[in-house]
């Protein structure tokens, strides 16, 4: 059965879009340019608020519970209140030494969050990046290693019952580690081949949806590995995926030139508002992301 329900529709562009994430209390989607600049908010109304507008290469966007948008890249973390207009660094510094830069986030179940690092010195420059590593940032802010020397860290996603962490090595392949009861991590088992792997989703029954910076469809696998039906996107490549809706059966593709990807890793830089905001729906719900708990300003 297809995992699609109805058309695409576009709801916006830019020039590569990236981050994405859903907040159902408020009826915002919020995406990233990682080229223009900025996390931006799509309301139900159709109008949009832009937030760090200057801000390039925002790989990650993920929510707090009291409203503020999380928004990764270079430097670290940096938190934004549409609401009140406040913002600030979550997270600048490791062991003390100032953050390259951090991609993608997800929650840890414990009101925290887990991210990778990403080399952006490199990725600015159009060369190949150093080893990255995972993190975990804890409710009060203790910043913990949990993997280290993996190669370029993606999608990232805590399964339903938090005994699992799923992550995308983009160029190489999807992983899952084992959860410990501490929130640290073990047992690394590649779980997909695929080695363009961008962005990731799960659904209500605990299959990955796995995105690909050349990839015109959405891979679809059991938490075993066992395919599932793709899904075929409405055109370009598809950098990153999010349920959303009332009965979370809403679906958002952010899509890009299918040789964006490939342009950006030699330090070309898109020109053209040729990256699209979708919105779908689909047959299977997804799974209902949980916003990390911070104490912020």
């Amino acid at each position: 059965m297809s995992p699609q329900r109805g058309p695409f529709e576009p709801i916006a562009a830019g020039l590569y879009l990236e981050g994405l994430a859903v907040d159902p209390d408020r009826g915002v989607v919020w995406y990233s340019d990682v080229i223009a600049g900025g996390v931006h908010g799509l309301h139900r109304d159709g109008s949009l608020t832009t937030l760090d507008a200057d801000r390039m290469w925002t790989g990650g966007v993920s929510l707090n519970g009291d409203g503020a948008v999380l928004s990764s890249g270079p430097g670290g973390i940096r938190w934004n209140h549409p609401e009140s207009g406040k913002s600030g660094w979550l997270l600048r510094e490791i062991d003390g030494k100032p953050i390259n830069g951090v991609n993608e986030m997800c929650h840890d179940g414990l009101g925290g969050i887990y991210f990778g690092t990403v080399d952006i010195e490199r990725i600015v420059r159009g060369e190949p990046t150093r080893p990255a590593s995972l993190y975990r940032l804890t409710e009060r802010g203790q910043t913990v290693q949990v993997a280290g020397e993996l190669g370029f860290v993606n999608g990232l996603m805590m399964s339903s019952d938090g005994a699992h962490l799923y992550y995308n090595d983009t160029f190489d392949s999807t992983y899952v580690f084992d959860v410990r009861p501490d929130r640290s991590l073990a047992n690394r088992r590649r779980l997909l081949p695929k080695q363009d792997c961008d962005g990731l989703a799960l659904d209500a029954r605990g299959d990955l949806w796995i995105t690909g910076y050349r990839s015109t469809e959405v891979t679809r696998v059991g938490p075993d590995g066992g395919m599932r039906d793709s899904l075929r996107g409405p055109g370009g490549a598809i950098t990153q995926i999010r349920f959303g809706g009332a009965d979370m059966r809403d679906l958002y593709l952010t899509c890009v030139p299918i040789d964006g990807g490939d342009g950006l890793a030699v330090g070309v830089r898109p020109t053209e508002a040729r990256s699209t905001l979708y919105k779908g729906r689909s047959e299977v719900p997804g799974l209902p992301i949980k916003p990390a708990h911070f104490s912020l300003g």
